[in-house]
């Protein structure tokens, strides 16, 4: 049995969809398919429904499915530790991060005395939510730290992870002002209102997409561009292309400079958590010891640090 086909199946598991699965894996479809029937017949069962229109977990997948992620996750660690003992190097602790976290909220928060973080021991990849979540099922980093709210649950809040809430932020609506200061585009009194968007891959794309969904009293937004990248966005939002929702961490000295003016009332701020994940498998004893100090200081109520500081 070929770790790659743990990979594979992960990435089906998690996608339902053969070709999303193969691209992820960066493999033919046809080859991607072949190698998920090898696992199959190692198996000795099937682990996927295929019809026509869609691809399901079998009850044997489902459970393949609780272990296999584990699995994996430890066999990356295990090899990890080797290579650290082989070459004798020091214990590193390694975290994924979404983009506007990795160069807003994290460079200050692995410098704060509570942490305890060595920076040196630190290394960091920054993506997508999308591609953040694929590194931690694959075991490719340790730790990763995104954007949460309570009614969008993450991809992550499942059996085989844990969390802690390391920070608090809110998501602002903002647009560029006119002459007269007022916003260009505005959530108050507007029949319909310029939306610069995140994608689906994005979590902020996912939070204030339900968001939207749930608010009755919002004029009628109309989507004329959509990105990963919350930069990306605020520099359209800037250029008056729109009005975007904008962690205030990340906007906040464009607020300061009135290059960017809140859009609508509070009724329209969309509080968030800064929640930082790990798999509940055992990672090394420099990654065990930053866990737990983490979860004292949630435990004792160490405040977190939150949009205001920044």
């Amino acid at each position: 049995m070929d770790l790659t086909w743990l990979e594979d199946f992960l990435a089906l598991a998690e996608t339902l969809n053969f070709s999303k699965a193969a691209a992820t894996r960066s493999v033919t479809q046809p080859a991607f398919s072949r190698r998920i029937r090898a696992l199959e017949n190692w198996v000795g069962t099937a682990l996927f429904h295929r019809t026509t229109h869609q691809v399901s977990l079998t009850p044997a997948g489902e459970h393949f499915r609780s272990e296999a992620g584990n699995l994996v996750r430890g066999l990356q660690q295990l090899r990890r530790e080797t290579a650290e003992a082989s070459r004798r190097h020091v214990s590193r602790l390694s975290f994924a991060a979404t983009h506007a976290l990795s160069f807003t909220f994290f460079p200050r928060w692995i410098r704060n005395e509570d942490t305890g973080f060595a920076t040196e021991s630190v290394t960091l990849s920054s993506g997508t939510m999308e591609a953040c979540g694929q590194m931690m099922l694959h075991g490719d980093v340790q730790f990763l730290l995104c954007h949460d709210h309570p009614a969008s649950q993450s991809r992550l809040a499942r059996p085989g992870f844990s969390s802690v809430v390391v920070g608090d932020d809110v998501l602002i609506p903002l647009s560029a002002p006119l002459p007269s200061g007022l916003p260009k585009w505005s959530l108050e009194n507007q029949a319909e209102a310029r939306y610069l968007a995140y994608s689906d891959r994005s979590a902020l794309g996912r939070i204030v997409a339900d968001w939207i969904t749930r608010c009755d009293d919002a004029p009628p937004l109309v989507q004329v561009f959509t990105s990963d990248l919350a930069t990306t966005l605020m520099s359209m939002a800037c250029g008056g292309d729109g009005l975007v929702w904008l962690p205030k961490m990340l906007a906040g000295d464009q607020i300061d400079r009135s290059r960017l003016v809140v859009a609508g009332s509070n009724r329209f701020f969309i509080p968030v958590h800064i929640r930082l994940y790990r798999s509940t498998s055992r990672l090394s004893p420099m990654a065990e010891a930053v866990w737990s100090r983490l979860k004292k200081l949630e435990t004792d109520g160490t405040p977190h640090q939150a949009a205001s500081s920044a």
